[in-house]
């Protein structure tokens, strides 16, 4: 029998949809979800689950910003072979997305006992709610918000591509709120940062998904729910995509603060009193 059924995995393909990108935590709400369904949250299968669903979320980015990412990749190509168009800024983009996705792989390979063990545990997304909502109020009060996506450089994206790594060791830190927080600290405006964030997030959920794909197939979730899961949260996070650009457009980062603080404390209460099992 597969370890997640069909029903959990189109709640669990929402909810993936929903947080992927909102700097609220993916990976933290799915746990907090999992354990409210009673699905072991450190099953082998479970996690290599979570990771596959997220190829639907990044789906999503690649048809919401096909435009984007035709006119990136087609600078690159032309760049390898053309001294004059490696001037131009996507193509030096393209290479700093690559660049910058090579620590997160590094640290996911050489961490990833502890990530699938102890730090599974839904304390650690409690504590990691909580703390990452300090660092984001924080860096949205600090940042000037006066650079925009052009204006985006090596430095900048190698910092922003570093700070996932928070997320990928502290579930529930968030990797949106991680790459924006630091974004928004290197002055970055938040419509730009949340932008940075998405194309950043495409090599390295994607390597995710496909590396986890045989231990969610192998150790007990069936094709059916993986694949009702990646499409869920595919439609589910195309919508999701195009709300928060709107809106971050005219409004601080506040409310999530708020909410994940609201989250991180009644999930510290949900396991004190053992109504949920870390």
């Amino acid at each position: 029998m597969s370890a997640i059924s069909v029903g959990q995995a189109v709640v669990l393909g929402v909810v993936e949809g929903v947080t992927e990108f909102l700097p609220v935590s993916s990976t933290g709400h799915l746990k907090i979800t999992e354990g409210l369904m009673h699905i072991p949250v450190d099953d082998k299968s479970v996690v290599g689950f979570s990771a596959v669903i997220q190829v639907g979320a990044i789906a999503a980015v690649l048809v919401y910003f096909f435009k984007d990412i035709k006119r990136i990749v087609s600078a690159w190509f032309r760049g390898l072979t053309n001294r004059e168009e490696r001037y131009h800024h996507d193509y030096k983009f393209a290479w700093w997305v690559i660049c910058a996705t090579i620590p997160i792989v590094l640290v996911g390979l050489a961490a990833k006992p502890l990530i699938d063990g102890p730090l599974a545990s839904l304390w650690v997304v409690a504590g990691s709610l909580i703390g990452g909502s300090a660092v984001m109020w924080c860096a949205d009060q600090m940042g000037r918000h006066k650079r925009g996506e052009d204006d985006t450089s090596f430095k900048d994206a190698m910092w922003v591509g570093c700070s996932q790594i928070l997320a990928l060791l502290f579930p529930g830190f968030s990797r949106s709120g991680a790459t924006m927080s630091t974004a928004l600290i290197l002055d970055l405006d938040r419509v730009a940062a949340t932008r940075l964030s998405f194309f950043l997030g495409i090599p390295a959920l994607t390597g995710a998904g496909l590396y986890e794909l045989k231990d969610a197939l192998g150790a007990g979730v069936g094709a059916a729910p993986l694949a009702v899961g990646t499409i869920v949260s595919f439609v589910v996070a195309y919508a999701s995509i195009a709300w928060l650009l709107k809106f971050v457009a005219k409004h601080s980062f506040n409310a999530f603060v708020i909410y994940r603080v609201v989250i991180g404390l009644g999930l510290l209460g949900l396991l004190a009193t053992g109504t949920l099992n870390a």
